[in-house]
């Protein structure tokens, strides 16, 4: 006789031969697990409140599933668009951002209710107790256990329940596409389409449209007011932050004077939209430094950039070359530029060169110079550089 026959174990031939049933009892036997209570949650099968638990779970399937495609079509089609006060779109805009941390917890929280509810009014009440074992199962566990499963998946009747495994499908279904559209959303958006102009990666806001001119603006808390910058307005060993201004042109196609005076003086209408707009576009801040004069003659400028400053002016793009967060820490004594999130620190006197911390590259020079009729500081050009972390086709 076998030695699985001396223990009372059934043989290979015997155990092929075991139904689920018998499998089920011999798993039981030799886990050691004994069965306190396992109760049948609906003795009556089909009655009123079977099915009204049923529908219960079904309801909460079909809200993550209905919540998930509004998620979607959010996400694809609400306009996102910056919108200012008072106008139709801004309330449509204020509810972007809300409308899809709803969408999407609604979606998490019915699927996550509907398990849970499930388990709660379904599966069998089970309370077991099972001695512990160590070491790898052998095959007689492993298919004792398998035989466990299928009597679970059985007992939990989630078989003949195809109105909540329709839902279950439909909810996390469209979870599961609505977890998959932020990410997909990324990728399928073309970071080149746009490469010739100020929303690709190559350029700013700093870019100008036919030869106008822009201007260095200041934030001063009002996103509609209007202020340019003159190099009397910074203390030596000052930084301000400023924003670009698009100047208005004239017919011949330079600055119409006449009428940028008017908007600085608010007689004449200044496009609103296009002023909160150059304050929000994450990659217009410009530091604008006014150095020491003895500071200035220690400055060691970047090769091609030898005439991007005015005088002792020297203008930095905010955006750290890192992560992308604001540099937006100036140390007048040490002539440091610092950004908070990860203390990386740039040279000011060395082209604004990394010095300390994660960051690898320089900060982008603006080409700065002062307007002949205005006495206002404006960008000759764009920068001549991407700003802030690399990209794929970045270079250096």
């Amino acid at each position: 006789m076998s030695e699985q026959n001396k223990e009372g174990l059934p043989t290979e031939a015997e155990l092929a031969e075991m139904d689920r049933d018998q499998l089920l009892k011999l798993g039981g036997k030799l886990d050691d697990v004994e069965l306190v209570e396992y109760t049948d949650p609906w003795p009556v099968k089909g009655t009123k409140a079977e099915k009204r638990a049923e529908r219960a779970v079904a309801a909460w399937f079909t809200l993550a599933g209905l919540s998930g495609l509004a998620f979607i079509g959010v996400f694809l089609w609400w306009p996102w668009h910056y919108a200012p006060a008072n106008t139709d779109g801004h309330v449509l805009y204020l509810l972007y951002t809300p409308l899809l941390g709803l969408t999407l917890g609604l979606s998490i929280l019915g699927v996550g209710v509907g398990v849970v509810m499930y388990a709660k009014k379904f599966l069998p009440h089970e309370v077991a107790v099972q001695q512990r074992h160590e070491g790898r199962s052998t095959e007689l566990d492993r298919q004792t256990f398998v035989a466990h499963m299928a009597d679970a998946g059985d007992r939990s009747t989630i078989a003949r329940r195809s109105i909540i495994k329709r839902s279950a499908l439909f909810g996390a279904g469209a979870f599961g596409l609505a977890t998959a559209a932020l990410p997909l959303g990324s990728l399928i958006h073309n970071p080149h389409k746009d490469s010739t102009n100020e929303n690709g990666l190559w350029h700013t806001g700093w870019l100008a449209h036919d030869g106008e001119r822009v201007f260095l603006r200041r934030d001063t808390g009002d996103a509609h007011a209007l202020e340019l910058v003159k190099p009397e307005d910074l203390d030596a060993g000052s930084m301000e932050t400023v924003f670009p201004f698009h100047a208005p042109k004239s017919a011949s196609g330079g600055v119409d004077y006449a009428k940028l005076d008017g908007m600085l003086a608010g007689t004449e209408r200044v496009d609103e939209h296009e002023l909160v707009e150059a304050l929000r576009r994450s990659d217009n801040p410009v530091m604008l430094i006014r150095l020491r004069p003895e500071d200035a003659k220690r400055v060691v400028k970047h090769q091609g950039q030898e005439d991007f400053n005015f005088g002792d002016y020297y203008a930095y793009t905010k955006i750290c070359s890192h992560l992308g967060c604001p540099t937006s820490l100036y140390e007048q004594r040490t002539n440091r530029i610092l950004c908070p999130c990860h203390q990386s620190q740039f040279d000011a006197l060395q082209y604004a060169k990394p010095i300390f911390g994660p960051a690898t590259r320089k900060l982008a020079q603006l080409p700065i110079e002062v307007d002949e009729v205005t006495g206002y500081l404006y960008a000759r050009h764009d920068f001549n550089e991407a700003v802030g972390p690399a990209f794929w086709e970045r270079k250096s």
